[in-house]
């Protein structure tokens, strides 16, 4: 692996495949693909040509033999074929990428352009076209993840134009759980190396409605932040002048320091994670400047988010505003009940430590649990529990955060009072 050199060349990779895997599918799933559905799945594949590696071009046929789609290939995986373009043949080359690449990047201009922010989604994978490959900026560091080892072939590409356009000091390579393995052993890539620039001695400072966060772009989960909450955070701000803040699953605070900026009299950040506190507490240390946030009382609680709220309402502790913004919990469709019934219980938990007349911020990030599903069971849970809930706002994707396909769809947040 070689830093970018002046002649065009980044990365040692690998030559793709000169001949294109042709495959024939399921009737089923050329309707979903003519539906626009980036995905082909091994099992709806019924002829190949031949075997090919990650990152090979296939190129998709109805079954009268005429092109209906091409995509990245990988063999190692279920999701066999990443489709990048359906309808009319074309070629996939460096002007192709660009093109994709540079029309995400125009999606998110006003936030490019908006100097109070300088972190936020740059590729939004499947949803910008680009399946697979993910893009976030923090500052002058871009964070590359990968969902599937089919994009290491043609990183030289994204590198390019990413160079040129974003002009970052640096690029990050994050890799999925399922890549990691293969990325060594094939390609010699590790998770959190530095593909271009200098190597990390500190992690990245960025900004973000004017707030500074720490990031640690090469261990934190996902690339080191939840960017796509930053709205929702913004909201909290508006709603918290004065009042007392559980935020539950706090991570490094994102939600806290919103309400403290908001004027919160007293904020508790909530987590099963020493690290992610850790760094929450620091992050209202960079931010002291401000007085609202200097003002505010930080309370760090290290717990698993159930028993602590079971404490709390034990200790009879009451709050004017409950934020929980829990992980997925849904990665497969057989766990949607079990999803739906943690987050109930979440719901009559932060009620219990919420007072009379307070807001509920509750949200959700698993795609396999719809909008309505979600919301139905948040209101069940409330009216279970003696306390309806009356609707402020439903909030759902930000702009770096495009749904561009039904599954793309994953997060969604109730903000409401409580009786």
């Amino acid at each position: 692996m070689s830093n970018h050199n002046g002649n065009g060349h980044y990365l040692q990779l690998p030559p793709i495949g000169e001949r294109r895997i042709a495959l024939r599918v399921s009737s089923a799933a050329e309707r979903a693909i003519r539906r626009g559905h980036p995905w082909l799945f091994a099992q709806a594949i019924e002829r190949q040509s031949h075997q090919g590696a990650p990152g090979d071009f296939a190129v998709i046929f109805d079954r009268k033999g005429r092109f209906l789609a091409v995509g990245l290939y990988d063999p190692t995986a279920p999701l066999r074929v990443r489709i990048l373009h359906m309808g009319t043949p074309l070629t996939i080359d460096a002007a192709w990428f660009r093109a994709r690449l540079l029309g995400a990047f125009a999606h998110r201009q006003s936030l490019m352009d908006d100097p109070q922010t300088n972190g936020y989604r740059l590729v939004h994978g499947e949803n910008d076209g680009l399946p697979g490959l993910v893009i976030d900026r923090y500052a002058d560091t871009c964070v590359l993840k990968l969902d599937t080892p089919a994009w290491i072939p043609h990183l030289n590409e994204v590198l390019a134009v990413l160079l040129e356009t974003a002009v970052p000091q640096r690029i990050m390579l994050r890799l999925s759980r399922s890549v990691q393995e293969l990325g060594d052993a094939l390609y010699g890539l590790k998770d959190g190396v530095v593909l271009y620039g200098e190597p990390l001695r500190d992690p990245v400072i960025f900004l973000e409605n004017g707030l500074q966060f720490e990031v640690d772009v090469r261990l934190g989960q996902k690339t080191g932040f939840f960017l796509d909450q930053r709205d929702n955070r913004a909201r909290v701000e508006k709603l918290a002048a004065d009042k007392r803040v559980l935020n539950v699953f706090a991570y490094t605070g994102g939600f806290s320091l919103y309400a403290a900026r908001g004027a919160a009299r007293e904020v508790v950040s909530l987590d099963i994670s020493q690290p992610a506190l850790a760094a929450a507490g620091r992050n209202f240390k960079l931010n002291q400047h401000i007085p609202a946030v200097a003002a505010a009382s930080h309370e760090l609680l290290l717990g698993d988010a159930f028993r602590a709220m079971e404490q709390l309402r034990d200790s009879h502790r009451k709050f004017d505003m409950v934020v929980i913004d829990p992980p997925s919990f849904a990665s497969k469709r057989a766990d949607v009940p079990g999803a739906l019934g943690a987050y109930q219980r979440l719901v009559r938990l932060g009620l219990s430590v919420l007072r009379g007349g307070g807001t509920l911020v509750m949200a959700s990030c698993s795609s396999r649990v719809t909008a309505d599903a979600f919301f139905a069971a948040v209101h069940e849970a409330a009216v279970m529990g003696g306390r309806p809930l009356q609707e402020i706002e439903r909030t759902f994707h930000a702009i770096d955060h495009p749904i561009g396909f039904k599954e793309g769809a994953y997060l969604k947040c109730l903000f409401a009072i409580a009786n």
